[in-house]
């Protein structure tokens, strides 16, 4: 059991249970179905990277995964508890960053670190330790007195990504990490993901970054039509379709492309010396 420490914690990515797992997970909204029996299981230690179009209920999985979305069918557990029946448990040992969060801009960073902590029972010492820590590794500890409003994206975006560490969660959930982050930022966020998982915790991590998923991630689901049509390394997706990128790859399983075509459609409409509108 993770203690609020940060006790290390053992890697069974070879075997045991899974930190992950679900069962026909299906999804709808207004009779819409978003997701198509999902199977999925993510082990200790792994680096799962989902991917998918816009659209395609990726952030609807996450949000199920995390306990914010209740109203599903199928079999849903994370460290091993129903998301569905247990969802304040699931949350303690969790840590998510969300692709567009909302932070409270009245408050400072400080501010913020202490409600995250006592939100997860972390004395507020243990709580402002790590929150310091974690700034001065991103170049922004001056900053912790700052108000969240004054910020700029990027640095609002470490703030995020160190609430998200700051009990020290055994999974994280990422989706869209990287939004707004400079360059050494991106690199250390990359490095800190594959450290995480060499350390037994597990990350699922959602992206647009193909490059970023396709070195960082031990096995890759590719979502299309709220169906996972795709789920390996990249080595074995790689293999499977005889070669290739895995940006090729989820175009041609998602049917995706014909980027060309578009790119030529946008420069003619530019170069038509038509008028608009009236």
């Amino acid at each position: 059991m993770l203690r609020p420490g940060g006790d290390r914690i053992v890697d069974n990515s070879q075997g045991g249970a899974p930190s992950i797992e679900v069962r026909a997970l299906c999804k709808q909204y207004g009779g819409r179905e978003v997701l198509r029996s999902i199977d999925l299981a993510v082990m200790p230690g792994q680096v799962l990277g989902y991917l998918g179009a816009n659209g395609a209920g990726k952030s609807t999985t996450i949000r199920i995964l995390t306990g914010l979305l209740g109203d599903f069918s199928g079999d849903v557990r994370v460290c091993g508890l129903d998301v569905r029946a247990e969802p304040l448990q699931v949350k303690r040992r969790i840590g998510y960053v969300p692709e567009n969060a909302q932070l409270y801009d009245a408050l400072s960073a400080r501010e913020f670190f202490e409600l995250i902590g006592r939100l997860h029972g972390l004395p507020d010492g243990l709580a402002l330790h790590r929150a310091h820590e974690y700034l001065a590794a991103f170049g922004i500890e001056a900053r912790i007195g700052s108000r969240l409003g004054s910020l700029s994206k990027g640095m609002r975006q470490k703030v995020l990504l160190s609430s998200a560490l700051l009990h020290a969660p055994e999974i994280v959930f990422l989706d869209e990490p990287l939004s707004g982050l400079d360059v050494a930022a991106t690199i250390m966020v990359k490095t800190l993901i594959r450290s995480l998982a060499d350390r037994g915790r597990t990350v699922f991590y959602c992206s647009h970054m193909m490059d970023v998923v396709e070195r960082v991630c031990d096995r890759i689901a590719i979502l299309a039509d709220g169906r996972i049509v795709a789920n390996g390394s990249f080595e074995e997706l790689s293999a499977a379709r005889h070669g290739g990128s895995l940006e090729a790859i989820f175009a041609e399983l998602t049917g995706s492309g014909g980027e060309e075509a578009a790119v030529g459609r946008i420069l003619a409409a530019m170069d038509d010396g038509r008028g608009g509108p009236a």
